[in-house]
């Protein structure tokens, strides 16, 4: 049996092909999305949980060290693991936020896949990761038909970290693959995410046209320019209906963690000063947000970070802000304030105003936000999901005759009035804006495999 997998940064999801058409399968009791979330114990749980109860194997040599380590890391500190241990989707964000100090929480592994600078041990330990989140969905997939899945195509993002950075795709692509080899697929295939939505988009089509497909996701924006239609739907080689690609590491989360940042930092102290009217350093601020960044996550919850932590409170105007900014180093709260920024993200496509309120330890923080407080904070990311419409565009040199914007972030009113006004005109449809992408690669997996 095939599917399409679409591996996302915020939900993945899975697809088969039945009687013609796709249908998504459930992967969380009767969810057909589960988050892209992992919560165990240690962070060295994961590798001896792939072992020791799934038997999966490390695929190599520093895969069999990073085993070795793990296990007597979790013997020294007591930790007697268990299968049940270890959580996904839903779950896993209920174990982080009710104990968040004590719990090893990942979100969007796949943000980290194509990071620069990444040790041999660092590409092992994503790859146990991502292997056990594989592993998790396609016996949840199973479970829902009946049925062993062999095959797969993978969705991927055009670039998976920064522009044109072919190094970075590859260590991705390889992880990924490793990945899915270990969690028991046996063919593997990979396919661009815009591409997918648009051979859905392309489905339901009675004549052909060009079409950019804007595919706005958690982790990354992409967009390609596509001929499609009856004469092209069902070709194994589609090479000359590709007319460009543009794609960035830029998308919801960086929308969550941009309103985060300008909105919610200041009772941590953001733009307050020392005793000496100085204004504190912002790199404290955004390093516990950036939660798509290893280095950022790295520095800021370091043993070393925390004696400068504790320096900025003695030296700080306002204490009681930096004590709160210490609360979150020692509870691991850099998550939950971009939960909240999430929250208010989406009320606001909706709504003028929206209050978060946040919980620190026993004393709740009120701030109110309104639509253009976010229309503000997002400005940057925008403009660069913007920039990579226009690229896609010129780099094709055909004006669309539609746009097809999918993706979760696509819904936000903000973002398709960005979208229209670099392509007036033109009109902009949408379809499952978290489906339509898994949907497409089921269809590629009908190409490929059968």
């Amino acid at each position: 049996m095939f599917i399409g997998f679409d591996y996302g940064t915020a939900n993945c999801s899975v697809a088969k092909m039945e009687h013609g058409k796709p249908e998504l399968l459930k992967l969380e009791g009767n969810n057909v999305y589960i988050p892209s979330t992992l919560a165990a114990p240690t962070r060295e749980s994961v590798a001896e949980y792939l072992f020791k109860f799934r038997d999966i194997k490390p695929y190599d040599a520093i895969g069999e060290q990073v085993l070795r380590r793990a296990i007597a890391f979790n013997r020294e500190e007591s930790i007697e693991l268990e299968a049940s241990d270890l959580a996904f989707g839903n779950a896993a964000l209920d174990l982080y936020l009710e104990d968040p100090s004590d719990t090893y929480y990942v979100k969007s592994p796949k943000s980290f896949l194509g990071a620069s600078g990444l040790r041999d041990v660092q590409v092992s330990f994503f790859e146990d990761l991502v292997c056990a989140m594989m592993d998790n969905i396609k016996r949840n997939a199973e479970a829902h038909t009946n049925q062993i899945i062999t095959d797969t195509v993978i969705g991927r993002p055009v670039n998976f970290h920064g522009r044109d950075s072919e190094v970075a795709n590859q260590q991705a692509e390889s992880i990924l693959l490793k990945a899915a080899k270990r969690a028991g697929f046996k063919n593997v295939e990979f396919q661009f995410e815009p591409v997918a939505a648009g051979l859905e988009y392309e489905a339901t089509l009675s004549d052909n046209k060009t079409v950019l497909v804007v595919d706005i996701g958690g982790g990354t924006t992409d967009c390609s320019l596509i001929e499609m239609g009856p004469s092209w739907r069902g070709q194994a080689d589609r090479t000359q209906s590709l007319l460009a690609h543009s794609g960035q590491r830029v998308g919801g989360n960086d929308l969550d963690i941009a309103l985060a940042f300008k909105q919610l930092m200041a009772p941590f102290g953001l733009g307050s000063k020392t005793t000496a009217n100085i204004v504190m350093p912002t790199i404290q601020f955004w390093n516990p947000i950036a939660i798509n960044s290893v280095d950022a996550q790295s520095d800021f919850y370091s043993r070393a970070n925390l004696a400068t932590l504790n320096q900025l409170k003695k030296d700080a105007q306002e204490p009681e802000k930096l004590a709160r900014l210490l609360d979150v180093f020692h509870e691991t709260l850099g998550y939950r304030i971009v939960r909240q920024a999430e929250e208010a993200k989406i009320a606001l496509s909706e709504q003028p105003q929206y209050r978060v309120m946040m919980q620190v330890l026993s004393e709740q923080l009120e701030v109110d936000i309104d639509f253009n407080d976010m229309v503000e904070a997002i400005a940057s990311p925008k403009q660069k999901m913007a920039e990579l419409v226009k690229e896609a565009v010129e780099q094709g040199g055909v004006t669309p005759d539609a746009i097809f914007m999918t993706g979760g972030s696509a819904r936000s009113p903000i973002l398709r009035g960005a979208v229209q006004k670099i392509l007036p005109n033109i009109p902009v449809v949408s379809g499952n804006y978290f489906g339509s992408v898994t949907a497409g690669l089921a269809r590629w997996a009908e190409v490929c495999f059968k």
